[in-house]
């Protein structure tokens, strides 16, 4: 979805000012106060139609239909929003033809959206839940319902709270979009090259130095992009170039790379669009929730360390040149980029106790500011003004894609509730689990490694959590808990085979076997796989906010188990003593609980 280099100059304007509408917007509800529901939520949603059908029109037939679904929907929305006041009256219920085909428009041009922004695995989910909406009264047994008339069905969907306009796209309007619109405005200046000279600085003269940097690079950059693919594809244009040209081999190269991308997702303060639908899913503040990630997220990225000193020391991987690293002034200024936008984030949050973001939006203005100035820290209003058009742009396109997938899994969840299949379904889990928790947590990992080889991982996090979240917490789980193992091993699809994201970009960028790569970051991503099951074994894991010194030596002791295992999996030693390592790394983060 980029601009090409050689796109007429009026058509930039033209992205670049609906970017800027965009952010405005978004920006705005935080200051403005309250706007009701179907009011900003539909508005969200026309805001975001023209990049979803006509920014990345690749053909006349796609411009063409793009133009038209764009009309319609963005006149379906305005419709909504102006007459939302009557509409709220009519509780969920249509009352005419008009609005019957209305909302079937909608709900087409939805899933359609998500379609071209991600391929066709959700909107197609979305697609078979609302025909069994419409037609489950005719399944029989445990799982048919009781039927819905068409108008009060769609109408929920529509023209209530109960589906595209349901909490999470709430969650997108209110929360993504304005820490998506930060993350943009941060890479469009020098925080991206002050993420890389910070991590170069940190570890570039470490054995393994190379990939090492790649680790801490990906950790901080894909804190604040939400994804493991863009953040592949950025830090690994600079990372990847650079380990293979010192001689690290290629599957390892790529394998860091994609398992250190995937990893960004889980490591606050951000922690992408994931950790602010779970503050709506769970009732729990975003703070409480980001302590909670933290220590998790520092034994993945530790357990990566590890095993990049294991095959360090197998293929004598070397530091980077001492000339090849940043001078330490060139460090602390670039750092100051990323540094002070953050540090104001932060405060605001926890300092000031401002709401998340009230906070991203204070820092948004901080790094709005940073723009206009240049590497040799002087006013630059030419070199600022390119950036803002370029943070415009990218903002506009970000928020648009995170939204097409927010709205389209929105009708999902809506048919859940209607239904009561969610219901259905956790009771099913309960029965095949026979009422234990650890085969359920094996049936849901499962259903979030196959699901999520299909759709991105938030939406497979939100869907898997809907309907396997209540029966692990009927189960004994806390809400957090059940939600962050999810969430976690909604990750696993993006380094597991068959199909695993990360892997395949990065094997193609230094043009390797992909089932090499995977198989290289199954290994060094170990963790992954563990430190969810780890979290259930012990809860004091994430309970950094209110339990620290539990919750501290529970992060040492399930370290030490990782070490084991990832020296298990990657180390030179004999194949017992390695067998052994594993077995005893996985009792020991299975069992610290008894050890705590």
């Amino acid at each position: 979805m980029d601009v090409t280099a050689d796109a007429p100059i009026a058509a930039r304007r033209v992205w670049i000012a609906l970017g800027t509408l965009t952010a405005a917007f978004h920006l705005g509800l935080i200051f403005y106060g309250l706007v009701p529901n179907l009011v900003a939520r539909p508005l969200h949603m026309a805001l975001i139609l023209p990049w979803v059908f006509l920014f990345a029109a690749q053909t006349s037939f796609a411009r063409l239909s793009g133009a038209v679904l764009t009309a319609l929907g963005v006149g379906g929305c305005l419709w909504i929003a102006l007459n939302h006041q009557m509409l709220r009256n009519q509780y969920g219920f249509l009352e005419d033809g008009f609005q019957v085909a209305l909302a079937i428009t909608l709900l087409l041009i939805a899933m359609e959206g998500a379609r071209r922004a991600i391929g066709w695995p959700l909107p197609l989910v979305a697609l078979a839940a609302l025909l069994y909406g419409l037609f489950g009264q005719h399944i029989p047994g445990e799982f048919g319902h009781a039927g819905t008339p068409l108008r009060s069905f769609l109408g929920t969907l529509v023209v209530a709270e109960g589906g595209l306009w349901g909490s999470l796209t709430g969650v997108s309007v209110n929360v993504v979009a304005v820490f998506v619109i930060f993350g943009a405005v941060l890479n469009a200046g020098e925080a991206g090259q002050g993420f890389m000279n910070v991590a170069a600085a940190a570890a570039g003269r470490l054995k393994g130095g190379a990939a090492k940097v790649s680790v801490l690079s990906s950790a901080l950059f894909g804190s604040i992009s939400g994804s493991a693919s863009a953040n592949v594809a950025s830090t690994g244009a600079v990372t990847l170039p650079a380990m293979t040209k010192l001689g690290y081999p290629k599957r390892l190269a790529a394998a860091t790379e994609a398992v250190a991308s995937s990893g960004g997702q889980i490591m606050p303060p951000l922690m992408g669009a994931g950790a602010f639908v779970m503050v709506e899913l769970t009732g729990v503040p975003y703070p409480q929730i980001m302590l909670a990630a933290l220590l998790p997220a520092i034994l993945y990225f530790a357990t990566v360390w590890q095993g990049l000193n294991a095959f360090a020391s197998r293929y004598d991987l070397q530091p980077i040149p001492e000339d090849q690293r940043p001078a330490r002034r060139q460090v602390l200024i670039t750092s100051a980029f990323f540094m002070v936008p953050f540090t104001t984030l932060l405060v605001a949050m926890f300092a000031a106790g401002f709401t998340p973001q009230y906070a991203a939006a204070l820092a948004i203005f901080t790094g709005l500011a940073l723009l206009f100035v240049d590497i040799s820290l002087r006013p630059n209003p030419r070199q600022g003004f390119a950036r803002l058009a370029d943070a415009m742009l990218n903002a506009g396109k970000q928020v648009a894609l995170i939204a097409a997938i927010i709205i389209c899994a929105s009708i999902i969840i809506g048919v859940l509730g209607i239904t009561g299949l969610g219901v259905k379904i956790t009771s099913v889990i309960l029965s095949g689990s026979g009422g234990a928790l650890w085969p359920a947590l094996l049936l849901t990992a499962l259903a979030c490694l196959l699901l999520g080889m299909e759709v991105p991982t938030t939406a497979a996090y939100v869907i898997c959590v809907s309907v396997a979240g209540p029966a692990l917490i009927e189960l004994g789980l806390e809400p957090l808990q059940a939600h962050l193992f999810v969430f976690w091993f909604a990750l696993l699809s993006t380094i597991t085979p068959p199909v695993c994201g990360a892997v395949f970009i990065a094997a193609g960028m230094v043009q390797e076997n992909w089932l090499k790569v995977a198989l290289t970051a199954m290994a060094l991503g170990v963790g992954l796989y563990i430190i969810p099951l780890a979290m259930i074994a012990n809860p004091t894991l994430i309970g950094l906010a209110s339990d620290p010194i539990s919750a501290l030596l529970a992060f040492f002791l399930v370290g030490i188990g990782l070490s084991c295992v990832s020296q298990g999996l990657i180390g030179t030693s004999s194949a017992l003593i390695r067998t052994l390592a594993t077995i005893g790394g996985l009792a020991l983060c299975l069992g610290a609980a008894l050890l705590s």
